[in-house]
């Protein structure tokens, strides 16, 4: 299947627009792509308890998850950085496992046409997986 990263870029800046995050005010949109072609997209929640945060990233992860997705060939993340806002570290470790061949793009809010590409394995290099 292609990849219209354009598109993903898109749904991506679209969830953006739902974040929750009245602390930081730090917007964060992700959008997942499966295999099969379905978008699936997250925007960050945050809480009074900064530790109890969820990333845009996971948010749409676990929602493909849970929605019986798999197989996702690509990500995109969208904020307000510049060069775009690439995924920390606890998102990596999921992406790594649940997603370890995906493409992913990252892009600044305001400058959606340049986007960063890379890949789950270039920006977690020895994951930690456990292979069934």
């Amino acid at each position: 299947m292609a990849i219209n990263k354009n598109k993903l870029i898109q749904a991506a800046a679209r969830a953006r627009l739902r974040a929750v995050a009245p602390y930081s005010k730090f917007k964060v949109g992700a959008a997942l792509l499966t295999k099969s072609g379905q978008i699936i997209a997250g925007a960050n929640v945050e809480s009074a308890s900064y530790g109890l945060t969820c990333c845009a990233e996971r948010v749409a992860l676990f929602s493909a998850l849970t929605s019986g997705k798999r197989h996702f060939i690509a990500a995109a993340v969208v904020a307000r950085v510049v060069g775009g806002a690439s995924p920390c570290g606890a998102c990596r470790q999921l992406l790594a496992e649940y997603a370890p061949d995906a493409l992913v793009f990252m892009a600044d809010s305001a400058a959606l046409k340049q986007v960063r590409e890379s890949t789950v394995r270039a920006l977690l290099p020895s994951a930690f997986v456990i292979v069934p």
